[in-house]
């Protein structure tokens, strides 16, 4: 997008680090947020994810399986409540590992921001609109099965090798050093993403977690929170860097991002909505929209509406 004739090209370095999970619910809900800031930024910052893994190898398993999950839909039931992001009609268990999705993630990352976009976001759907956690290499690969672009048998060898693994692991511990800023934070969110005490007595950041960082500081926008204040922390740092993107037409915004829910179609398009094609998957709470080439490949193929005419 052209930047506005009376906003000066900025030169700044600009980083921001996503802390995330593909399986956090409250991740999952920042996703509209996180999709136009990204718009707003693009082609002038480094954005880079980190996996924290949400679900560890160390974590003890259940007692009681069921009712783990039971408990765990109820608890993602509350989160979407304030999100309105859409949750899966019938969750089959909670998460064993956040580390085969993970790898996952991380090792789509060669394969170029567009493609690891698009195989994060199938495996976040996985459980928020299946209800079928990627917890295992098995079921990440084949929750990403089809995403355009995707060399799928460079992906599996990538998930699989030691710099990958590496990787993660670097992730894992980087998100286990957090800023002194997020030990203790207030705020109206539901979310407001004081870190997370680990079992070792450490600490970690909430997830989602935003750090920006650029020769002249840094700012953190921890937990679930309104677009204005990411954009508030990176207008402190970098003041006249952050565009108001383009609010594309319906079908184009499909095709562009080839998945939304309500509130990304809310926050994301302008127009008249669903767009000729679209196809409907109903969810727990509200639905997500799937342009029809993605809907052909997706694992919630058969579940989904007659595409629009």
């Amino acid at each position: 997008m052209t930047r506005p004739p009376d906003r000066p090209a900025v030169e700044a370095e600009v980083e921001v680090v996503e802390y995330t999970d593909p399986l956090c619910p409250w991740a999952w809900g920042s996703e509209p947020v996180f999709r136009r800031l990204r718009a707003a930024l693009a082609g002038r910052v480094t954005w880079r994810r980190a996996y924290c893994v949400l679900f560890d190898h160390d974590d003890d398993p259940p007692p009681d399986p069921a009712a783990e999950t039971a408990w765990y839909a109820r608890y993602v039931e509350d989160i979407s409540g304030h999100t309105r992001a859409p949750r899966a009609l019938r969750l089959s268990r909670v998460a064993a590992s956040s580390w085969p999705s993970s790898l996952v993630a991380k090792a789509a990352e060669r394969q170029g921001d567009e493609v690891s976009g698009r195989v994060l976001r199938r495996l976040r759907e996985s459980v928020f609109v299946l209800g079928e956690p990627a917890d295992t290499r098995a079921l990440a690969e084949a929750a990403v099965r089809g995403v355009p672009g995707l060399d799928g048998e460079l992906l599996a060898a990538d998930a699989a090798s030691a710099s990958v693994l590496e990787a993660v692991r670097a992730d894992r511990a980087e998100a286990r050093r957090p800023v002194p800023g997020v030990l203790s934070v207030r705020g109206g969110s539901p979310h407001p993403g004081a870190a997370k005490e680990t079992a070792d007595g450490g600490y970690r950041y909430a997830l989602p977690t935003l750090l920006v960082r650029t020769p002249a500081g840094s700012r953190v926008v921890p937990g679930w929170r309104p677009y204005e204040e990411y954009a508030s922390a990176i207008e402190e740092l970098s003041p006249g860097l952050l565009t108001e993107p383009l609010r594309p037409a319906p079908s184009d915004a499909l095709a562009r991002y080839r998945s939304l829910t309500d509130p990304e179609r809310e926050l994301l398009t302008d127009g008249p909505w669903p767009p000729s094609g679209a196809v409907r998957v109903e969810t727990g709470n509200g639905p997500v929209w799937l342009h029809p080439e993605e809907a052909a490949t997706h694992p919630a193929r058969g579940r989904g509406a007659p595409a629009a005419p």
